[in-house]
C-alpha cells in the first residue's frame, strides 16, 4: 500500500476504528439526486476490503467526470460488495424526497451480498437497521466507504441522465443532470413537463398548476 497523506489517512479513520474492534464488514452508504427536478434518487452501499486504496478518492461532487468514471470501474472491481437502489419520481412525489431516500438506503443495504456488521451513512440516520450504524455529516469527504458509495451512486445516476438526454435532447439533461439550473428551467418552461419530472418539486408543480388553470 502507498503511504497516505493526512487527508487520506483521515478518510480511513472510521473504518480503521471499526476494523480494530474486530468488525470485518463495514458498509458505506450515500445517495445522489435529492436536489434534481427529474429522475430517481440513487443510493449505493459499498463494502471495501481492508487493504483498499484509491489515490484521490473523495466526495464524488469534487471529482471531474473522467475521474469519476475511472474510480467507478476500480471500485466495482475491488469492492467486496456493491449494491444499488433507487426510488423514482413517482415514489418521491408520494412520500417526499427525504423518505424516498431513506427507503432507497434501506433497500441498498438489504441488497448487499455481504451483510454489513456496521453501516456508515452520509448525514442521514436509519433507525430501523438490524445492525449498528453511524451517521456522519459530510461523510463522503470523511469516510472511504461513503466516498466510494458516492462515486457509484453519482455515476449510476449520471448514466441515467445521459439516456434521458438522448431521448429528450432539447432539455439538456447531459449538461445539468436534472438540477434546477437557469438553463434547465428555461428549457422546462419552453418544452413542458415530462413524465420523469418530480411533480411536487418547484417550479415543476407551478408549471403544472399554471397549465391546468388556463
Amino acid at each position: 500500500m502507498k503511504s497516505m497523506d493526512k487527508q487520506e489517512v483521515d478518510l480511513y479513520l472510521y473504518e480503521r476504528m471499526l476494523w480494530e474492534e474486530g468488525i470485518t464488514y463495514v458498509a458505506g452508504v450515500d445517495e445522489v439526486g435529492r436536489g434534481p427536478l427529474v429522475g430517481p434518487v440513487v443510493v449505493a452501499c459499498v463494502i471495501l476490503p481492508h487493504d483498499f486504496y484509491l489515490e484521490g478518492l473523495t466526495d464524488s461532487k469534487k471529482l471531474n467526470e473522467k475521474k469519476r468514471e475511472m474510480f467507478y470501474d476500480y471500485i466495482m472491481k475491488q469492492a467486496l460488495s456493491v449494491s444499488i437502489a433507487m426510488k423514482d419520481n413517482h415514489i418521491i412525489d408520494q412520500v417526499n424526497i427525504y423518505e424516498a431516500t431513506k427507503l432507497a438506503m434501506y433497500e441498498a443495504i438489504e441488497k448487499s451480498k455481504i451483510k454489513p456488521e456496521h453501516v456508515l451513512i452520509d448525514a442521514m440516520k436509519l433507525e430501523k437497521l438490524d445492525m449498528p450504524s453511524t451517521s456522519i455529516i459530510k461523510g463522503d469527504a470523511k469516510s472511504v466507504s461513503i466516498a466510494a458509495a458516492s462515486v457509484i451512486a453519482k455515476v449510476t445516476r449520471d448514466h441515467m441522465m445521459y439516456e434521458l438526454d438522448q431521448k429528450y435532447p432539447q432539455y439538456g439533461f447531459r449538461k445539468h443532470k436534472g438540477y434546477p439550473t437557469k438553463y434547465h428551467i428555461e428549457q422546462l418552461k419552453a418544452y413542458g413537463v415530462l413524465e420523469e419530472y418530480r411533480k411536487t418539486f418547484h417550479p415543476v408543480c407551478d408549471l403544472i398548476l399554471e397549465k391546468s388553470s388556463k
